[in-house]
């Protein structure tokens, strides 16, 4: 090989190289390789430099300076190289453009093209289609190229350009050890078709060339065909919380999905059924808790089973089944004050947070009551004078309940028509214009249901004490009955149960003061019968006890004295029907404990001072 051949070759080379590598290095940098994995798919670029050996079968027939036409053959070239390098747009196919340099031959005296010392070579540029067939760490590969080809002359006649035409293909093995950046071209075949024309004249002629071409060599790898986006798929629940009973549904949304392909949706979970994008879920039987329901998409063509990777994709979402919640009523009693024989109605409100079916019941502690929607009626057949508590009751269908009370008083009949009572009963009966008992705000505590009556209160009881037992002894038949009360502060339960405390406290003393037991009814009324702000205002303005000033200063803080008014215990004589009277003692020694809206001992000053 001669130096002048080797150094072409070898800048050959160098000019291919630097050509290819800034389209390589554009394209590794560039953004659309979206630097995937190597490995994860096929290369982006493939770049091929190698050993190449041509068999060149063709001749030029040309004539000499002195002399016949000579016919030369070409001969073989063992020594070349081919550069290709090649841009796929996708998993298969691509573009390539193709550099060969094949500059050495053998001379041959007398006929060969070199026997003036030109040897036979052949420089070519074509450019075209490649496919290739990755399977593994194996790619098959098939091309076609069409350019251009330089071809040396005869004799003493330059090397002449002419068409060419480049088909064939060829096997790469693939190279993990360089991560799969390197591949080693096994072989590479093809069949080359070169034309040139000197035209006619000293040293003229025309060449067709048909050669077959064997190569080898190595295959760079840069970037990677990045492969299509997975499908994905997203849940959820609505609404999310629920009462049992409560539809749920669950839908889904597939993003990524081919247009082309078909879609399948499937579920999974309590309740989950169908294959479409949503599914509704019956939760009329489960129990208090928390659900989970998964869905499934897949991908792929209608008919086809084993769908490719990234065709498919999960999804969950959760609800809650919430416990039930129990229903409330509250009810009333039209007219809350009756004779005996009259009715009332009673009328409930009844609400379920599930709005579930409510069924009502009703019950008396005397006389009778009938009905079983929301209005009841109460008979006070058989009833006696006083409060009648009423318990409304409701309940759902999933046995929950709730109740509530009101109150009917009966109001004493009128008294029998007797003989005319004898002078001290008439006397005693006028002293037995009673007076209500009142209370300090929360007592008396349970701690000490003995407390709670100021001195006031029980000078006013032992003076009834005295003035009963004689009553007693002319009228044995005769009672008392005592009603407590206790301001709207407070629970209904709380209140209640205190109004019970004050009608025990009061019987207790009158007990002690010689009164019989058997003698006193008691009735505990909650805040159910409260007297109003104009109530009150009434019993102020009507009260003989205080001047024109004093009453101007005590409706000045009407809500203090409403709530002191509302702190007693009412006495009911059977035998006249006469009720305490509800003046308030405001000129009592301890009438400050008594309008102390926190009660005794928290230091707090009554609202209304004292008014005498």
């Amino acid at each position: 090989m001669s130096a002048r051949v080797l150094k072409s070759l070898t800048w050959a080379f160098a000019l291919a190289f630097a050509a290819l590598a800034p389209v390589a290095l554009f394209a590794q940098a560039s953004p659309s390789t979206m630097k995937a994995a190597p490995g994860d798919s096929p290369s982006k670029w493939d770049i091929f430099m190698g050993y190449s050996y041509l068999a060149p079968k063709g001749s030029v027939t040309t004539s000499p300076a002195i002399g016949s036409p000579v016919t030369a053959n070409y001969n073989a070239v063992n020594v070349g190289g081919v550069v290709s390098g090649a841009y796929y747009f996708n998993r298969f196919i691509g573009a390539q453009a193709e550099l060969g340099i094949h500059q050495w031959g053998t001379e041959k005296a007398g006929s060969s093209i070199g026997t003036h010392g030109n040897d036979d070579g052949f420089f070519t540029v074509a450019g075209g289609l490649i496919a290739r067939f990755p399977n593994g760490n194996i790619t098959p590969f098939i091309h076609g190229l069409i350019g251009g080809a330089q071809v040396s002359g005869p004799y003493h006649q330059a090397a002449k350009w002419g068409p060419g035409l480049t088909v064939g293909g060829g096997l790469d093995y693939e190279t993990p050890f360089f991560d799969h950046r390197l591949a080693i071209r096994l072989f590479q075949a093809d069949y080359e078709y070169m034309h040139a024309d000197w035209g006619s004249g000293t040293y003229g002629g025309r060449a067709n060339i048909n050669a077959a071409r064997l190569s080898t060599g190595v295959v760079f790898h840069v970037g990677s065909i990045v492969p299509p986006p997975p499908v994905t798929l997203a849940c959820s629940a609505s609404p999310e919380s629920v009462f049992p009973g409560d539809p749920v549904t669950v839908t889904a949304t597939a993003g990524s999905v081919e247009p082309k392909m078909n879609v399948l949706y499937s579920w999974s979970g309590t309740g989950a059924s169908g294959n479409g994008t949503a599914t509704t879920i019956a939760t009329s039987s489960l129990d208090p808790g928390n659900y989970t329901v998964k869905g499934t998409v897949k991908e792929g063509k209608a008919g086809k089973e084993g769908l490719k990777p990234g065709q498919s994709a999960d999804c969950s979402a959760s609800f809650t089944v919430k416990a039930f919640e129990p229903p409330t009523i509250s009810c009333s009693a039209n007219p809350d004050t009756i004779k005996p024989g009259e009715s009332a109605t009673v009328t409930s409100v009844g609400m379920s947070p599930q709005n579930r079916p409510l069924t009502y019941a009703y019950s008396a502690a005397s006389g009778s009551i009938s009905g079983a929607g929301t209005s009841a009626t109460y008979a006070s057949a058989g009833a006696s004078p006083g409060g009648i508590p009423i318990t409304c009751n409701v309940s759902d269908d999933k046995g929950h309940t709730a109740n509530s009370s009101t109150m009917v008083t009966i109001t004493a009949p009128p008294p029998p028509v007797v003989v005319e009572p004898s002078p001290e009963i008439k006397q005693l009966e006028a002293r037995l214009a009673l007076h209500s008992i009142f209370f300090p705000t929360d007592l008396p505590k349970i701690k000490n249901p003995e407390g709670g009556l100021l001195a006031s209160q029980q000078a006013t009881l032992t003076t009834l004490a005295t003035d009963f037992k004689r009553y007693l002894e002319l009228k044995p038949g005769a009672h008392l009955t005592l009603a407590g009360h206790a301001d709207k502060r407070g629970t209904a339960e709380y209140n209640q149960a205190l109004s019970e405390r004050r009608v025990s406290r009061t019987k207790q003393f009158l007990v002690s003061q010689g009164v019989s037991e058997s003698a006193i009814e008691t009735q505990g009324l909650g805040f159910e019968q409260n007297l109003t702000a104009d109530e009150v205002k009434g019993l102020v303005e009507q009260n003989p006890d205080l001047s024109d000033a004093e009453r101007a200063k005590v409706l000045h803080k009407l809500n203090v004295i409403v709530l002191a008014q509302n702190r007693r215990v009412d006495i009911v004589l059977s035998t006249t029907g006469q009720q305490s009277v509800r003046l308030y003692p405001f000129n009592a020694a301890d009438s400050l404990t008594l309008l102390d809206e926190k009660g005794p001992g928290t230091g707090k000053k009554a609202a209304v001072k004292k008014a005498k």
